[in-house]
């Protein structure tokens, strides 16, 4: 393989790689969202909503009493 072909070679593979990272990115970022809908909707409906609740009260009653 002469040197332009090894140019154009590592070009197209330079270039290949951007694609994936931009593919994996998409991917990590629809996971995260498809998380936050899943918490949102345990904290929203049942008994989550009140879990929560009770989670922040001990974390503010926590802050106050070390004020």
């Amino acid at each position: 393989m002469n040197a332009f072909m090894a140019r154009i070679h590592a070009w197209i593979l330079w270039h290949e790689e951007d694609g994936q990272a931009t593919t994996e990115y998409a991917l990590v970022l629809l996971g995260a969202a498809l998380v936050a809908l899943l918490v949102v909707g345990w904290a929203t409906a049942g008994g989550g909503a009140g879990k929560v609740g009770r989670l922040f009260d001990r974390v503010i009653d926590s802050v106050i009493d070390k004020l």
